[in-house]
């Protein structure tokens, strides 16, 4: 019998946080439960490390060949999903023990959602909290789809969250096309607004997750492009699907996602060392 939820892991030298994130999944209050691990061929220890866990009957583990960057490990290690209900979680970020629990009950409160959100803390390399209950601005309750998608645009920058801190119903993300890997920084926020075409949002009171920043972060290394590829991003979402976003909306997201952009840089600044990941550590995927 298929669990309801597939926790999905999709992991590249990652050894200093992996065994803290696969943890925060076994620890869960909400039992029925697999978890699939897909290792990019790391070189760091990544997969020694996982091996820990290889005995523990929730959980699967696999290796994937180099090649094809951080979208083809996450579509890969989705497609070895049984359950009903999908979440990704990075190989450095955690979920809290019961976030399972509260948006699986959320969603199935809610049948014509396909998307449950929460806030997330924002934790530096050390796992301590920088910034707490980030995220979900000006939503709550269940919201439809596409004014879901419309808020995002607005605010300039992926209210819903990283991986982590969403689930998503299996069937919608398949119908959605799986993982978006178009615009790169965008993977998690092109996705969502695919998956929310397809029925509404549910917000679930949080934080449920905690979403580590650190130097050595896939996308922390793009955050050049950042402003430029969300802007991009909702003029083809425009264009693709005419009312759904004002001249207006398009120009309040352009100028947040600079404003947004300019203010990431300068908290990476501030940061400084608390961002930085210990020795040999290379959370990037290869491209």
């Amino acid at each position: 019998m298929n669990p309801r939820v597939s926790v999905v892991i999709p992991a590249y030298n990652s050894v200093a946080f992996i065994g803290e994130t696969v943890r925060s999944v076994l620890q869960q209050t909400f039992p029925d439960f697999e978890l699939v691990i897909s290792d990019h061929s790391s070189t760091d220890g990544t997969w020694e490390a996982l091996q820990a866990f290889a005995d523990d009957p929730r959980v699967r583990l696999s290796r994937l060949p180099t090649g094809g960057g951080a979208p083809a490990n996450w579509n890969a290690v989705t497609e070895q999903a049984t359950g009903e209900l999908i979440k990704l979680v990075c190989g450095d970020d955690l979920i809290y023990p019961t976030c399972l629990a509260d948006q699986v009950a959320a969603l199935g409160a809610h049948p014509t959602a396909v998307l449950a959100a929460s806030s997330r803390d924002i934790l530096d390399a050390a796992g301590r909290v920088l910034v707490k209950a980030r995220g979900l601005t000006g939503l709550t309750g269940v919201v439809p789809g596409r004014a879901a998608i419309r808020q995002t645009v607005r605010a300039g920058t992926n209210i819903f969250g990283e991986p982590a801190s969403v689930l998503m119903r299996r069937d919608a993300l398949t119908a959605a096309g799986n993982w978006d890997g178009a615009v790169p920084y965008l993977i998690d926020e092109a996705t969502y607004v695919a998956v929310l075409f397809h029925g509404d949002l549910v917000t679930v009171p949080g934080p449920l997750a905690g979403f580590r920043v650190s130097d050595q972060q896939w996308s922390v290394r793009l955050m050049r492009s950042q402003a430029s590829q969300a802007t991009r991003f909702h003029r083809l979402l425009g264009a693709a699907h005419p009312g759904l976003l004002s001249t207006a909306d398009l120009r309040r997201g352009a100028v947040l996602a600079q404003v947004n952009a300019l203010l990431r840089r300068a908290a990476y600044v501030w940061l400084g060392r608390r961002m930085r990941a210990t020795p040999h550590t290379d959370i990037a995927e290869p491209r």
